[in-house]
């Protein structure tokens, strides 16, 4: 091989090299099997409409399935850092994997953007959760509203059920204060775990205490147990569940028993049917008609939108933490943070973001519509 040769290829080779170093590495663990699937797989789907090349940079999406187990998730972590020097971590696709993987990205300075609802993921801010963010709706925005959904419909007396975990706890503390200021009185707290077969004993106690309205504060495809109980032993009051079940999975299990049921959710779940002045329209139709053009008619779910404002987030922080240093540095993820958190007016999917150091979410109640289950499908109340 001739010198100039050599020199050409020791350029291009060198080059190469530093193109590779440059590349953006996304970390994914989402849950795509177990009992929460349901809300890891629409998020999963969402990544093939994401964009491999930003601002000149390739961007490489790493993704692993944690099985809706929170152990597999700290091991993913570990893994996607470690093995993988992934640059930001979008993940858990719930609450309890979250939580269990806040300690690792802390530990190793990778910002986090968690898809989790509990806010426990950023309560209290402190150092650890300096380095996570939450693009999704927090129990208390929505528990909000169904406390007003709730009194403007005449109800007096609510009956709680809800997971046996962080997730259900954090909707009774909300709902609890929520339902205080709006006069309503909880006169039945019962529990459940997710993958329970049978709430039979919880159902008699409510059933017992007979209550206007019952709340279920479950998410994906276990939401669907207690109400299908109550429904099969003759409960004929109102039904409400949380934005947890904002998905078709949901639908497909609860069938006829959730007719009629109330919930909040993001916008993107009626998006064709907001109002043209909606603040959020145009933003969550671009992610609708994407996913409906490559899933089909009736796909979208909140819980894949959440993938996608994640990332809007990542994107809007990219050209100026490039600025400032290399993919794969240390330096790189401060300053992907740093710029994560100072993001203003940032409207995409399901609402309207804007961080600060103290609010790591962003979101207010643009990110938030009263829906009907109506139909076997979503209808837009308010």
């Amino acid at each position: 091989m001739g010198k100039t040769k050599a020199l050409v290829l020791a350029a291009v080779m060198g080059f190469t090299s530093l193109t590779a170093m440059a590349q953006v590495k996304i970390g994914v663990t989402f849950s795509m099997t177990g009992p929460l699937a349901s809300l890891g797989i629409p998020p999963k789907n969402t990544l093939e409409l994401l964009p491999k090349e930003v601002a000149g940079q390739r961007i490489d999406y790493v993704i692993l399935d944690d099985a809706s187990d929170p152990t597999l998730a700290v091991s993913n972590a570990r893994k996607l850092i470690g093995e993988n020097g992934v640059d930001a971590i979008i993940g858990g696709s719930n609450t309890p994997t979250s939580l269990a993987i806040i300690d690792v990205v802390a530990e190793n300075k990778v910002p986090m953007l968690s898809l989790g609802a509990s806010d426990r993921i950023l309560s209290p801010m402190d150092e650890k959760r300096r380095w996570v963010f939450k693009p999704t709706q927090d129990d208390g925005m929505m528990a909000r509203a169904i406390a007003e959904h709730m009194a403007a419909q005449g109800i007096k007396t609510v009956g709680f059920i809800g997971f046996a975990d962080a997730y259900g706890e954090s909707w009774y503390q909300n709902f609890s204060a929520a339902a205080e200021k709006h006069g309503l009185k909880l006169v039945v707290n019962e529990r459940y775990n997710r993958t329970d077969t049978s709430v039979m004993g919880q159902v008699m106690k409510m059933l017992a205490a007979n209550p206007d309205a019952i709340l279920v504060a479950g998410a994906g495809t276990p939401a669907a147990l207690p109400q299908k109980t109550l429904k099969e032993r003759g409960y004929k009051g109102f039904y409400y569940q949380t934005h947890g079940v904002a998905n078709n999975d949901f639908l497909r299990v609860c069938g006829r028993d959730c007719e009629g049921t109330f919930l909040p959710a993001s916008p993107v779940v009626v998006a064709p049917q907001l109002p043209q002045e909606h603040p959020v329209k145009t933003s969550s139709m671009a992610y609708y008609g994407a996913y409906e053009e490559k899933f089909g008619k009736g796909s979208v779910s909140q819980f894949g939108a959440y993938a996608w404002d994640a990332w809007k987030l990542i994107e809007a922080a990219l050209p100026a933490a490039l600025q400032k240093a290399k993919p794969g540095t240390p330096e790189f993820r401060t300053a992907l943070r740093d710029g994560i958190e100072s993001t203003k007016e940032l409207p995409a999917a399901n609402g309207v973001f804007t961080l600060s150091p103290r609010g790591h979410q962003g979101l207010d109640d643009r990110a938030r519509v009263m829906v009907r289950i109506t139909n076997g499908g979503w209808e837009y109340v308010r």
